[in-house]
């Protein structure tokens, strides 16, 4: 039998990536896959919650650029006085916003048992941005799709097929 864990989801958007940085701070972890992990204790019940921004599908890093630098690179650029650019300019390359990652997945850390509806309250008040979505998910099932495809699929596409709309 599949375990279900209570999991949140925010489209991605300047407007959510300066929230991230005004609220969480720097990740604690960026990964070569271009996923970019924070953990807070500002969960039900003080539960950890983990946030993960995800990756496009077949995220390419930017050239000339590490993974750890990605996050602030694009921090800096999108909290300039300018109006967010449409490209940002990334290492070697040019990108916008959506052809890094797809949105941001909020639950429990460690497996604790919390229930959705409490989850996304936690979750909203700890961001300042009530999440879009917010249900049951099995992450094992989406790992494993995302495996075969050679992470050729979206990440958030495949949660927002298990979740309901907030």
């Amino acid at each position: 039998m599949a375990e279900l864990v209570a999991t949140c989801l925010w489209g991605i958007g300047p407007e959510l990536v300066l929230a991230l940085d005004a609220q969480l701070g720097p990740p604690v972890d960026s990964y070569v896959n271009g996923s970019q992990t924070w953990l807070t204790d500002d969960g039900p019940k003080a539960a950890t919650l983990e946030w993960r921004l995800h990756p496009v599908a077949g995220f390419q890093q930017p050239a000339g650029l590490s993974h750890y630098d990605l996050w602030e690179s694009v921090v800096a650029q999108l909290s300039a006085d300018d109006p967010p650019p449409d490209q940002l300019e990334l290492g070697d390359s040019r990108r916008t916003l959506e052809q890094l990652w797809d949105g941001l997945e909020c639950f429990p850390a460690y497996d604790d048992p919390i229930e959705p509806a409490p989850l996304a309250d936690a979750a909203g008040t700890a961001l300042g941005r009530r999440p879009e979505r917010a249900g049951l998910v099995d992450h094992d099932r989406i790992a494993d799709a995302w495996e075969r495809s050679g992470r050729g699929v979206s990440i958030i596409e495949l949660l927002g097929e298990q979740l309901d709309v907030v």
